[in-house]
């Protein structure tokens, strides 16, 4: 499938990439595939169940203004997932739990921001991410050193897809909008970056259907590898 055409400001105008990171840069799947062998063949469809939970309660969260951080929320879509499918090993969970936590990073991740380092770019990650979850998976990922910030969506006490969010990266980049490259692999947070005037990247690993008027409001890439050539 051929790229997108973005609407936003090129290349050239960029001060910054920033990028989303559960989905995007770490492989939410990896904590639940980690104890693949203790949770049975359907460890895959229990972590899509957490997953989407996950971002259920956050958008109701922030749609009914009563924030709770997304760790506690990681945890309670756990428990959700877990109860609907008779999951009762409690040290099981709170290993799975903690996994997530060390979420292992896509291969395509250390090569990309390896060369937009390279590039002279700055990068970040702006995420729904609780300070100390995201601190403890950029650890584990290793790429600390490759990002010149990290963001989170508690600074806003909101989560995405709310401006609030994304005017986190202007305001510590001192940037417009249009001056903010943002990938994403969740078409919803694609969107909601579009709609804030972000030159948004859909990083559509999975080769989901088009939504959300992405064909003409982002790039598609299938591949980070693709990213630094996009952005040259």
């Amino acid at each position: 499938m051929p790229a997108m055409t973005p609407t936003a400001a090129g290349p050239s105008a960029l001060k910054a990439v920033v990028f989303d990171a559960y989905g995007t840069l770490l492989d939410v799947d990896s904590a639940m595939q980690a104890h693949a062998s203790r949770l049975g063949p359907d460890w895959a469809a229990i972590s899509t169940a957490w997953r989407l939970r996950q971002l259920q309660y956050s958008w109701i969260r922030s749609l009914a203004g009563a924030h709770r951080d997304f760790w506690q929320l990681t945890a309670e879509a756990l428990a959700w997932a877990a109860a609907a499918h008779g999951i009762t090993d409690q040290a099981l969970l709170d290993d799975v739990l903690q996994a997530y936590r060390k979420l292992t990073p896509y291969p395509d991740v250390e090569p990309a921001l390896r060369r937009l380092h390279a590039q002279g770019k700055a990068a970040a990650i702006l995420s729904n991410g609780e300070p100390s979850m995201l601190a403890d998976a950029v650890a584990h990922a290793q790429i600390g050193g490759l990002l010149d910030a990290v963001l989170s969506a508690e600074d806003a006490g909101v989560f995405k897809p709310d401006p609030r969010v994304y005017r986190l990266a202007t305001a510590r980049f001192g940037a417009q909008p249009g001056e903010i490259g943002f990938v994403s692999s969740n078409a919803w947070d694609a969107f909601g970056a579009a709609r804030f005037g972000f030159r948004v990247f859909w990083l559509n690993r999975k080769a989901q259907p088009v939504e959300f008027g992405l064909e003409t409001d982002a790039t598609e890439l299938r591949s980070l590898a693709d990213l630094p050539d996009a952005l040259a």
